[in-house]
């Protein structure tokens, strides 16, 4: 199966095979979506959360079916690496970690969730330098660190995005719209730079992250939960690092961090420091915009969208 690609090749150029092979993954999440699989779990309504009781009922944890049909179709059609392996067993193995909290009677705490969350991103960071340079590149001005100090700032990168993207999902079809403007702003901007298995990994994850909004946009049927949030995030730090721009995170994913960032310095600093910072403005930022603000979801999701292509642009220009 894992010559497919190979073979096809011969006959159509690459970009268009990438297409293809995206539609077949949008199609293949789309069908497997629609089936009730009995082992998802539903939600219980998200405390403290505006709205929260709406999600109350609704399937959760389908971030399985959609991170299954994108294992799926790397295994079909993309061209086989060590290295590509190993991220693709790091994000199923995310993916499994997020479905069992979903699915747990009793939320697992934070620390738990956290010391996962760092020894995954510590593996990401470890083969990244095992198998790349480590260098970090803005413009044309090209900086290499030792290998160890690039392992340490790739592991934070991806811990931080783990929990930014997790955090910023509590809005019907939020992530998953800012996150298909942040894969796709990466790939059109650093085109050249990815070899085609990780151009795959970002196509085939906006082909299913666009399946998966035909059922939760606003008003939703079915949530991702942390088993597709917390992937996308370590998807989403791996592009950066891919790209040899990983800096290129703080713009092109800046909604998740203004959204689910801020929430997390606010507790950290709160709970370890006794420091109360942003008392009058909720976090995540998208419950003070439709709290306070009187924002509807769509309009949180469209105008967070809208904002996340405006520093794409920001990006793109300054690099220019």
């Amino acid at each position: 199966m894992i010559m497919l690609h190979s073979f096809f090749v011969k006959y159509v150029d690459e970009p268009r095979l990438l297409a293809i092979y995206a539609f077949f993954a949008f199609v293949l999440t789309a069908i497997l979506l629609r089936v009730n699989f009995r082992f998802l779990p539903v939600d219980h309504g998200r405390v403290n959360a505006v709205d929260g009781e709406l999600s109350k009922g609704k399937t959760r944890g389908v971030g399985f079916v959609m991170m299954l049909c994108f294992a799926v179709c790397i295994a079909l059609f993309l061209p086989f690496r060590v290295e590509s392996a190993i991220y693709a067993l790091i994000l199923i193995a995310e993916m499994l970690s997020g479905y069992l909290d979903d699915a747990s009677k009793i939320p697992w705490s934070d620390y738990k969730k956290g010391l996962i969350d760092f020894v995954l991103s510590v593996g990401v960071g470890i083969v990244f330098v095992l198998f790349n340079p480590s260098t970090i590149a803005f413009g044309s001005h090209v900086v290499t660190l030792p290998r160890t100090v690039y392992a340490i700032l790739a592991t934070i990168l991806v811990w931080m995005a783990i929990n930014a993207v997790n955090c910023t999902d509590g809005v019907d079809g939020l992530s998953s719209s800012v996150g298909i403007v942040s894969i796709a702003s990466m790939l059109l901007i650093y085109r050249a730079s990815f070899e085609v298995e990780y151009m795959g990994f970002g196509m085939l994850f906006i082909a299913v992250l666009a399946a998966y909004l035909l059922f939760n946009a606003s008003p939703s049927s079915q949530l991702m939960g942390d088993a597709g949030s917390r992937p996308l995030g370590i998807l989403l730090a791996l592009l950066a690092m891919k790209s040899g721009h990983p800096l290129c995170f703080l713009l092109l994913c800046a909604v998740f961090i203004l959204d689910g960032i801020t929430g997390l310095v606010k507790i950290f600093l709160k709970r370890f420091f006794r420091i109360s910072i942003l008392k009058n403005i909720r976090t995540p930022l998208h419950d003070e915009v439709r709290k306070n603000r009187g924002w509807s979801d769509p309009q949180v999701v469209i105008r967070f969208a809208i904002i996340q292509i405006l520093f794409s642009v920001i990006w793109y220009i300054t690099t220019l």
